[in-house]
C-alpha cells in the first residue's frame, strides 16, 4: 500500500497495524473513550497509522487520497460520538493517531507555548507548571483530553470566568489541508484560523500544533467540594446557584455535580446529590470573604477549603486523589473509560424549583446518572459571540452536561439512551431556544447527521445548535479551503452544493 512504500522511505519508520496484527484490537482500545463504539458490530479501520514526525501526517494524507480511502484523525479519542476512530457512514475506512506527536515548547520571556496536537491537556499544564509555578492556560478539566480536537472545539475550564476559553488564548497552529500542505497562521489567512479555533475537529484540515498564550496564576489557589442531598436543602440552594452565580468574582470557578446516592438512615429509596466542586484564584481567607458576600447559602467553611499550587487543583478538579504528584499527568490515562451517551444544554433563565423536582424523579429512574452544570458569567460574557466560532457567551448563565453511563456490554443500551431522550425532552422548557444550543466538543448524533454524503440542508439542523450566527461562515471557510469535502465525517461542516457557490 502507498503508506507503506512511501512513508517506509521516511526516519524514523511509523508504526501501522492492520487488521491482521495481533496487536490491532489494543491499539484501536487505546485511548478510545466511549466504549459504546468499541463492540464488536461498529466499523473497524482497515489499519491504524501512528505519524511520528509532521511531514508523515502530510503522507498520511496524500495516501488517503490515492487509496481513495476515507480518513480519520485521532488524539487521544476522547470524542463522544467516537467520530474520530469510528466511521458508520463511510466505509473502508483508516485511522490515523496522532498521539506520538507530544512535544510542549514553553517560552516564558513572551508568555507563550508551542503544543503538539497529540499532546495531553495535562501534560501541557505540567509543561508549564515545571516552568513556572505562576502560569497556567485556561482550558479542560479532564486531564487526558488531547489537545489536537480539544481546543477545536472551544476547550473549557476552571479558569473560563477568568480568561475564557481555550480558543481565546491560541495565538498561532500548524494545519494540515486537504492537499497535504502545511500553513501557519499568516499562511493559512484569518478565516481558517478563525474557523479551527471552537468550529469542531475533522472539518478543515489537521492540526499539527497550536501556539498558545499562557495566563497568570497565583501561587496559592483554594479549592472546595461541599455537597448536600435533597434532605439538606439541595433543591433550594441550587435554585440560589443559578441565581448568583455567572455573577460571582471572576476567579471563582463552581460547579455543581449531580448525582443519585444511597439516602441516609439505610432507607431503601434513593436520593439525589449535589456537590459544589470550586477552584478559586487566591487564598481561602479571601475566598471566604467572597462567598460571605455573594453566595452565603453554601454555609462554606475554613475547614472546606484547601489550599495549594494551581497545578495540584489540576490534579484536584480532574478527580485524583489528594497527595497525587502532578507526574501522573505525563502519562496521558483516562481515570474513565466508559460505556455512555452524553447530551448538553445551555441556561439563559433560572430554572424553576418545581422543575428541578421534575429532574430529581427523572434521576432516580435511572442507573447511573451525572449531570454537571457549569458556570458562565465573568470574561465569557466579554467576549463578542462571533469572535471564534464558539457562540455560547453573553447572556448563559450555565451548561449543562447530561450522561448516561454504563459498564457492562451486555446490558441493553436502548435502556440508557431512551432515558437520556426523555430527560432532554423532560428539559426542554428550560433551556435555551431558537436555536436549542448544545457544546460541539460533547458531539451528540442525535442532532442530526450526515447521511449520504455531506448535506448542507441536513447540518443546520445541529450546525445551528452548535455554533448559531457562525454556522453559516463556517460553511463559507469549508467551502473556500476544502470544496471537495475531504475532512468529513457525520457532522462536519459541509461545503456549499455547487448551486450556490459564487452567489
Amino acid at each position: 500500500m502507498c503508506i507503506t512504500l512511501e512513508i517506509e522511505m521516511l526516519e524514523p519508520f511509523p508504526p501501522i497495524y492492520n487488521q491482521e496484527n495481533p496487536y490491532f484490537d489494543t491499539v484501536l482500545q487505546s485511548s478510545a473513550q466511549n466504549l459504546r463504539y468499541l463492540v464488536p458490530s461498529v466499523p473497524k479501520p482497515e489499519f491504524i497509522f501512528f505519524p511520528l514526525i509532521e511531514t508523515q501526517v502530510q503522507y498520511g494524507v496524500d495516501c488517503s487520497k490515492k487509496l481513495g480511502i476515507h480518513l480519520r484523525v485521532r488524539s487521544w479519542g476522547h470524542d463522544y460520538e467516537g467520530l474520530s476512530y469510528v466511521s458508520e457512514i463511510e466505509t473502508p475506512f483508516i485511522i490515523m493517531d496522532l498521539s506520538k506527536l507530544r512535544y510542549v515548547n514553553v517560552n516564558l520571556t513572551d508568555n507563550t507555548a508551542w503544543v503538539m496536537a497529540g499532546t495531553t491537556i495535562g501534560e501541557v499544564y505540567y509543561r508549564i507548571a515545571e516552568k513556572s509555578p505562576v502560569h497556567g492556560f485556561p482550558a479542560g478539566l479532564c486531564t487526558s483530553l488531547g489537545v489536537g480536537g480539544h481546543i477545536t472545539g472551544g476547550a473549557y475550564g476552571s479558569m473560563m470566568r477568568k480568561y475564557g476559553l481555550g480558543v481565546d488564548n491560541v495565538l498561532d497552529a500548524l494545519i494540515v489541508d486537504a492537499d497535504g500542505r502545511i500553513h501557519d497562521r499568516a499562511g493559512m489567512g484569518e478565516d481558517l484560523f478563525w474557523a479551527i479555533r471552537g468550529g469542531g475537529g475533522g472539518s478543515f484540515g489537521i492540526i499539527l500544533e497550536w501556539q498558545i498564550k499562557l495566563v497568570p496564576v497565583p501561587s496559592t489557589v483554594t479549592v472546595f467540594t461541599v455537597t448536600r442531598t435533597l434532605e439538606q436543602g439541595a433543591t433550594k440552594l441550587l435554585h440560589r446557584w443559578q441565581q448568583v452565580v455567572d455573577k460571582l468574582d471572576r476567579n471563582l470557578f463552581i460547579r455543581v455535580l449531580i448525582q443519585v446516592a444511597s439516602a441516609s438512615e439505610g432507607k431503601a429509596e434513593r436520593t439525589v446529590s449535589t456537590s459544589y466542586n470550586a477552584l478559586f484564584l487566591g487564598t481561602a481567607n479571601r475566598l471566604l470573604r467572597v462567598m460571605q458576600k455573594s453566595f452565603p447559602e453554601l454555609g462554606l467553611t475554613r475547614s472546606d477549603c484547601i489550599e495549594m499550587s494551581w497545578i495540584q487543583s489540576v490534579l484536584y478538579m480532574a478527580g485524583y486523589p489528594n497527595g497525587t504528584l502532578p507526574e501522573v499527568l505525563l502519562e496521558g490515562k483516562s481515570r474513565f473509560k466508559n460505556f455512555f451517551k452524553a447530551k448538553s444544554d445551555f441556561v439563559r433563565d433560572p430554572i424553576p424549583e418545581t422543575a428541578l423536582e421534575g429532574l430529581w424523579k427523572k434521576l432516580v429512574e435511572e442507573d447511573s446518572p451525572l449531570v454537571i452544570w457549569t458556570p458562565y458569567g465573568g470574561r465569557m460574557s466579554k467576549i463578542s459571540e462571533s469572535s471564534a466560532p464558539f457562540p455560547h457567551r453573553k447572556g448563559t448563565i450555565f451548561m449543562i452536561q447530561y450522561l448516561s453511563l454504563w459498564d457492562n456490554a451486555s446490558e441493553d443500551a436502548t435502556k440508557h439512551m431512551d432515558w437520556i431522550g426523555r430527560l432532554y425532552n423532560y428539559m426542554a422548557p428550560y433551556v435555551s431556544k431558537l436555536p436549542r444550543e448544545a457544546y460541539v466538543n460533547y458531539r451528540d448524533l442525535d442532532l442530526g447527521m450526515n447521511k449520504n454524503g455531506t448535506s448542507f440542508i441536513e447540518a443546520c439542523a445541529w450546525g445551528l445548535q452548535y455554533f448559531k450566527g457562525n454556522f453559516a461562515r463556517l460553511v463559507h471557510v469549508k467551502t473556500k479551503v476544502d470544496p471537495d469535502n475531504f475532512f468529513r465525517h457525520e457532522q462536519s461542516i459541509p461545503p456549499l452544493p455547487l448551486s450556490l457557490r459564487g452567489k
